[in-house]
């Protein structure tokens, strides 16, 4: 079962990103806390803020999204 599938049936992302994530926030369960366009890599702003389509709403489940980092599922919890 992929990490997506995964999440998606119910698995709590915090702990699935505890469990697998390679990255820093790993610890705190995948949370990068709130941030916006031109924070990040530009392929999390090419996901999250796209020029052309409605934003991801809260409790979409984005990716995967490869960058130079990897692979990423990002989960939005809030807009601003």
């Amino acid at each position: 079962i992929s990490l997506r599938d995964e999440i998606g049936s119910g698995a709590s992302f915090a702990e699935v990103a505890r469990r697998e994530s390679t990255c820093a926030s790993a610890s705190s369960g995948g949370d990068l806390g709130s941030f916006g366009p031109g924070k990040m890599v530009a392929e999390f702003d090419a996901a999250l803020f796209p020029d052309f389509d409605e934003p991801p709403p809260p409790g979409s489940l984005v990716g995967p999204v490869q960058t130079q980092f990897g692979y990423h599922l990002i989960l939005v919890v809030d807009r601003e």
